[in-house]
């Protein structure tokens, strides 16, 4: 299980979270249940844990099949499409042991031709898999990487054969990539409609990925099932975690606090917070609101970001995941020379050194001026953190409609495609094209 503390925000305010903002978020977690929102048409992700199951099987067996006939697989997408998987992955895999039975690379979420290029050169002449994760098919960055792999794909094992090395993650009945994989005959997996990017983790863009990569999907849909019965349904109180911190994070939003910096004392959860700060930019940074989400690893950043965060501008807050129990253990050993100064610490797990340093950080931090609430998990595996993923997800769908807003679409994303494509010189964007040159000129 995991759990919430909220006592180190309580000094930076002449009273606690008023009764009134605790209300407001239950009131908000009904509407979400309800679905009379605004982007109700996108609330598929809530009861996707007690559903998804009847989808595990077919998802164990494409990804039997895949590992079968090659030894990595690269999964496409962007955004949301990727980030999930890639958090999991990270969060659950040994840093240094990266060989696997078998392994999963990205692509499509950048458009670096380096990247591109040594992604060739990594692949070489060996086989290789593709599973490509887009809802249109069309989406720059995922279509360009589709169309370099697969025509290496088909260089490798013959045109002919290269559609069993591939895997459509796709819309149900329309779209490019649809299209394309009915007529190649691509075994596919269906994007609910009604579940964004963003929230698509417990869905086959997630799953099937996780379970290419060896990872235990049944547990992770068991933590997301546990934290949707504990949050979603029946506890509409002030110890249903998600009110508490969709409550106390707009707290301070209206004290000033713009800023919310996920802190990680574990270097495994550095994609996590990749995951987390698209949650939660993507929902609430619209129409001139929202809390910008940023993210530090500790104790590494304390050594470059920890100068600003105890000394800079006071607009932010910490939210500090702690784990309590790491997976290896390993002492600090005794020395006969003591020069490093540290012989106290010896014969101390380094864990309990961790743990002294979060300590002394968060004491640190609000007594320079920041508040700080902590988020409590018993270790770091695939249960916890589905739970972690669900508190999350259902604690963003909260806050947002508190804060006003239609947590659930992301109409800004669309700007920076229009300028690239009119730059490109995409048939109809003739005039912006002119306009935007004559922009760049000046």
């Amino acid at each position: 299980m995991i759990s919430i503390d909220i006592k180190g925000i309580s000094s930076f305010a002449k009273d606690d979270i008023p009764e009134k903002l605790y209300k407001e978020s239950i009131k908000q977690l009904s509407t979400l249940r309800e679905g009379t929102g605004n982007g109700n048409d996108f609330l598929g992700w809530l009861n996707l844990p007690d559903e998804i199951s009847a989808q595990i099987e077919s998802i164990k067996e494409c990804a039997a099949r895949l590992k079968s006939q090659a030894d990595t697989t690269v999964v496409i997408g962007i955004g949301g499409s990727y980030l999930g998987a890639k958090a999991l992955i990270e969060a659950l895999s040994d840093p240094f042991h990266k060989e696997m039975t078998h392994n999963v690379v990205f692509a499509g979420h950048t458009l670096s031709e380096d990247y591109h290029a040594s992604l060739l050169s990594f692949l070489g002449e060996k086989k290789f898999n593709i599973v490509i994760i887009s809802k249109s098919g069309t989406t720059t960055e995922p279509a360009i990487a589709f169309r370099i792999l697969r025509d290496h794909l088909a260089s490798v094992v013959g045109a002919g054969n290269a559609s069993k090395y591939i895997v459509a993650v796709t819309d149900a009945q329309r779209g490019a990539l649809h299209n394309l994989a009915a007529h190649e005959g691509y075994q596919s997996f269906v994007i609910p409609d009604n579940v964004g990017g963003r929230y698509s983790v417990l869905t086959p863009v997630g799953l099937l990925p996780l379970a290419l990569a060896g990872l235990d999907i049944q547990a992770f849909v068991n933590g997301m099932k546990n934290m949707a019965g504990t949050l979603r349904d029946g506890n509409d109180t002030t110890f249903n975690m998600a009110i508490v911190y969709a409550a106390a994070r707009n707290f301070l939003y209206g004290k000033g606090y713009t800023t919310e910096i996920l802190v990680g004392f574990e270097p495994s959860l550095m994609y996590f917070a990749e995951w987390w700060k698209q949650l939660f930019g993507e929902s609430e940074g619209k129409e001139g609101k929202g809390i910008y989400p940023s993210s530090v690893i500790f104790t590494t950043d304390l050594h470059s970001m920890g100068q600003y965060i105890q000394q800079g501008e006071r607009k932010l807050f910490e939210t500090m995941i702690s784990v309590e129990n790491p997976r290896h253990n390993l002492v600090v050993p005794s020395a006969a020379d003591d020069s490093d100064g540290i012989g106290f610490i010896a014969g101390k797990h380094l864990n309990e050194v961790n743990h002294k340093a979060e300590a002394g950080t968060r004491l640190a931090h609000i007594e320079g001026g920041v508040p700080v609430m902590t988020i409590k998990i018993s270790k770091i595996d695939e249960y916890t953190l589905g739970q972690l993923m669900y508190f999350f997800e259902l604690s963003c769908g909260i806050s947002g409609y508190v804060l006003g807003i239609n947590p659930f679409d992301q109409p800004g994303v669309e700007s920076y495609k229009k300028n690239m494509f009119a730059l490109l010189g995409k048939p109809g964007y003739e005039a912006e094209k002119e306009r935007l040159e004559k922009l760049l000129k000046e």
